[in-house]
């Protein structure tokens, strides 16, 4: 199958897992993993109509979406991996959604960059419901505190959270603490879900998923 033909397929099973859950497809936006993927794999996703991508690294995504944002007017780009202090001001340049802000340091070259920026970035919190020794994010008992300090400390407004569990447990219980974090804290929008777990995602809240095998193959 093509990638356009594997999107489609992904766009029935994200509609299946919104009606199984009551929930108006709207209410959930694909992000096509395209990290990894050179401009001709990704142009018959877009041709095909999806308009959101999620990318890993600040300096791949620079390399190949100035000129496929130009080609496809509307396109969003998300930055859904870990991004450092000192490319912040690249990120927020390039990038309409950044899914890893993750710990001080980042916060702190967020709150002075982003006035600068003229643009409105979402920003979400990585959670490490896990509690992963080598994965980023925050841990679920320090959120709460770490949220507080995104808006009165860095001055950031934060939109949600991203949560990536463990590949060796079951997802639905991350996604359920992922989703009370959010919930307790007012925040509208929940990052969950790759190609492997998506419509569990979907039935826990999520609002965004991360999909890019299922879409354009195994790198």
């Amino acid at each position: 199958m093509s990638a356009a033909d594997n999107l489609a397929a992904v766009e029935a099973d994200i509609t299946r897992a919104c009606q199984d859950a009551r929930r108006p497809r709207n209410s959930v936006t694909l992000i096509a993993v395209s990290k990894t993927f050179e401009a001709d794999a990704i142009r018959p996703v877009l041709s095909a109509g999806q308009r959101v991508f999620g990318e890993n690294r600040v300096q791949e995504a620079k390399g190949k979406w100035p000129a496929l944002v130009d080609e496809y007017p509307g396109t969003e780009l998300h930055l859904i991996g870990p991004l450092q202090s000192n490319k912040a001001k690249d990120a927020v340049t390039l990038f309409d959604a950044i899914h890893s802000v993750d710990r001080d340091s980042l916060c702190e070259a967020l709150g002075k960059v982003l006035p600068q920026a003229g643009r409105t970035v979402d920003l979400f919190v990585q959670i490490n419901t896990g509690e992963e020794p080598q994965k980023a994010g925050i841990a679920p008992q320090d959120a709460d505190a770490f949220l507080v300090a995104c808006r009165e400390r860095w001055g950031l407004t934060i939109c949600g959270l991203m949560c990536i569990p463990p590949v060796d447990e079951a997802p639905a219980p991350h996604f359920a603490l992922c989703a009370k974090i959010a919930k307790r804290n007012g925040l509208s929008k929940l990052s969950m879900g790759m190609s492997a777990d998506f419509a569990t995602a979907i039935a826990f809240g999520a609002t965004h998923v991360r999909v890019g095998s299922a879409i354009f193959g195994h790198r």
